[in-house]
């Protein structure tokens, strides 16, 4: 079963599970990212909405999308594979794409 972010909790994000989930103390996320510790711990806490522009500078260090700090925990996703993406350069996606576009081909 996948988690998804509360919705009764505005802010809810799954910030902190990712942070945890890359082996990084708030404080190295904050340097990582030029903010400040207790910055990071008022969005993990939602005190501070994790806004747009918080997700475009916070997704690439995490190596996640934007959209899975908001809504899934990295424990319930195939995190390798997004591991593995995020290494590919961005010239080289289509290619990989349409490798693994293959293994859902039928022989």
């Amino acid at each position: 079963m996948v988690t998804q972010a509360p919705f009764q909790t505005p802010n809810a994000n799954f910030l902190s599970a990712w942070r945890k989930h890359r082996k990084m103390t708030q404080q190295e996320l904050a340097d990582a990212v030029g903010t400040s510790g207790s910055v990071i711990s008022e969005l993990e806490a939602g005190k501070t909405k994790l806004s747009p522009k918080w997700l475009r500078r916070l997704s690439p260090v995490l190596h996640t999308t934007p959209g899975f700090l908001l809504d899934f925990h990295p424990d319930e996703l195939p995190t390798d594979i997004l591991d593995v993406w995020s290494s590919i350069p961005d010239e080289r996606k289509d290619q990989a794409l349409e490798v693994l576009k293959t293994f859902t081909r039928a022989a």
